[in-house]
């Protein structure tokens, strides 16, 4: 009976629901007739009588008050939606509207209605969408001490937020502490340095255990926070090298001693590797190139499992200032395949190579006349998939908008990724004659194939949500984060802002010229009951005045 009686509520408030959604109309004329009908009794015209001859009475003062404050309150309201929306991206009075007045009207939500239906269909895009805004490494990022710093100190401005930097402290006790630390001293003492958030106290505690005996993590905090010059942290990295090589070839001999000894073992070889890739880097950063492939082939082959440090970005990046490009084309064939996880370096490497082979004689008017070439169509293809998967990079290659130094982390797909690869690339791009411009010709055209990104995508999943929120968490404040797609401005923002000038400037009329607006405003209002009056004296004239008579006495 209880089952029945929740039933049978259901479907009247689903009835109710349905004649509010789809019958207000018929609701609202009802109720227009009943207070004609009833204007006697209630006294409708006397009323209105009397509300006239008070706004007569009114001075032209009144009536500029009255719009003056009018504009001032949605000028308030104009200023707020504007920074509400710049803030979070949506309409404050949208937002209100959707969360809250929208469940009292009766409005549904069509994915709890579907819920069981399509929640497994679901699962497999849930499962993307979060993988794709996963926060990653970036495995060009510069040295906190040589680089990051020195920009501070010439600029003043900090290039890495705290997020961004609490993300690296998380990774370094990830990566450089095991459980076992506490049994020896100067890892002991390491193990609390790494959650240390002062630079100087790291520091500190990083000399602090080079006093016990060679660290090799303490090394790796010195050479990435204390050197000053790349010079100085290759050579703090060169003696990383020599305490880590020795502790990991120890505990190899001993990880099959029991869990402890493989999670040691485990540590020192995240150790070992990214100190090589660091070196690797550093021999990068001093020009010495050719060491520097050299260094990362080697440890690729050393340790072909351990793909989370990506050190093939690295390799692709330094082959491309080698101009060795059948290197770089080898490389993209292991990994720019179909089951591997995407970047906008392999992506946008791509393009480079197949608009290298036809950019130096591309011409936009040529093409019109002629049409696209096989090798131009697949080089346009090249990178409208490039774009896809990440469409803030274009407009960093193509010096639209200025460049900062790339965060420690970056969100795939997102202007964070964009930024740390344009600032290594940029250069590898200028060199290929003709390859920006080919770009500069095309990229746009990616975006007539997803006019929706958001719903739908061509060759890769939807484009993101996530990415803009996430980005101004890696970005400094400074720079303006790229959005996509871009966002218009919503309705109650023109709204406001329409109303905002119209009132100002009745204000404003009303003010100099009170008699004149007086003369308009009540012939704009005679004009716009013209209709109604018209509408009543019909329904007068076609009802007889017997039956007319007696509804007006109900």
């Amino acid at each position: 009976m209880a089952e029945a009686g929740t039933g049978f509520l259901e479907q009247l408030k689903s009835c109710i629901v349905w004649s509010w959604t789809y019958l207000w109309t018929v609701w609202f004329f009802i109720v227009l007739f009943l207070v004609y009908i009833l204007r006697v009794p209630l006294k409708i015209n006397d009323n209105l009588s009397t509300v006239s001859m008070f706004l007569n009475t009114l001075t032209p003062k009144f009536y500029v008050a009255l719009t003056g404050t009018s504009s001032l309150i949605s000028g308030l309201i104009l200023i707020f939606e504007w920074w509400y929306f710049r803030k979070y991206g949506t309409s404050f009075i949208e937002q209100v509207s959707v969360s809250h007045l929208r469940p009292l009207l009766g409005g549904v939500d069509n994915n709890s209605s579907n819920n069981s239906n399509s929640s497994n269909g679901d699962s497999d895009s849930n499962r993307q969408s979060v993988s794709e805004c996963k926060v990653w490494r970036n495995p060009l990022n510069l040295f906190r001490g040589a680089e990051y710093n020195r920009y501070t100190w010439v600029t003043g401005r900090e290039p890495l937020t705290y997020y961004d930097m609490n993300l690296s402290a998380q990774d370094h006790q990830t990566f450089f502490t095991c459980d076992s630390d506490h049994l020896r001293p100067a890892d002991a003492i390491m193990q609390k340095a790494w959650r240390e958030r002062n630079p100087q106290a790291r520091i500190s505690a990083a000399h602090e255990a080079l006093e016990i005996n060679e660290c090799a993590t303490a090394y790796i905090l010195l050479a990435e926070e204390e050197a000053t010059t790349i010079a100085e942290a290759e050579k703090l990295f060169k003696q990383a090298l020599k305490a880590g090589d020795g502790c990991y070839r120890r505990s190899q001999q001993l990880q099959h001693h029991g869990s402890q000894y493989e999670a040691q073992h485990r540590r020192d070889t995240n150790v070992l590797v990214y100190i090589k890739r660091r070196l690797a880097m550093c021999a990068r950063r001093l020009g010495r190139t050719r060491e520097a492939v050299k260094m990362m082939r080697d440890l690729m082959k050393e340790f072909p499992l351990l793909s989370m440090f990506n050190i093939h970005e690295n390799l692709l990046e330094a082959l491309l200032e080698l101009q060795a490009y059948a290197d770089v084309q080898a490389v993209l064939a292991k990994y720019d395949d179909i089951s591997l996880p995407k970047s906008a370096t392999i992506c946008y490497t791509a393009a480079l190579l197949k608009a290298r082979a036809v950019s130096d004689k591309f011409s936009p008017e040529a093409a019109s006349r002629r049409g696209l070439s096989t090798a131009e169509m697949n080089a346009v293809e090249a990178i409208h998939r490039a774009v896809e998967f990440n469409p803030h990079v274009p407009k960093y290659l193509l010096e639209m908008k200025s460049l900062i130094l790339p965060p420690e982390h970056i969100l795939k797909r997102g202007d964070s990724e964009a930024i740390a690869y344009a600032f290594f690339h940029l250069a590898h791009w200028k060199r290929v004659e003709g390859a920006l411009n080919l770009l500069h010709c095309t990229w746009e055209g990616t975006f007539r194939m997803i006019p929706y990104p958001l719903e739908k995508g061509h060759l890769f999943y939807p484009y993101p949500i996530c990415t803009e929120t996430a980005d101004r968490e890696l970005l400094p404040s400074f720079h303006e984060v790229s959005v996509y797609p871009k966002k218009e401005l919503p309705f109650f923002i023109l709204f406001t802002a329409g109303l905002c000038s119209f009132t100002a400037m009745l204000a404003l009329l009303t003010h100099q010229f009170p008699e004149l607006m007086g003369v308009f405003a009540k012939a704009f209002l005679s004009t716009l009951f013209a209709p109604l009056n018209f509408i009543m004296e019909k329904v007068e004239s076609i009802l007889p005045s017997s039956l007319w008579h007696q509804l007006t006495r109900i």
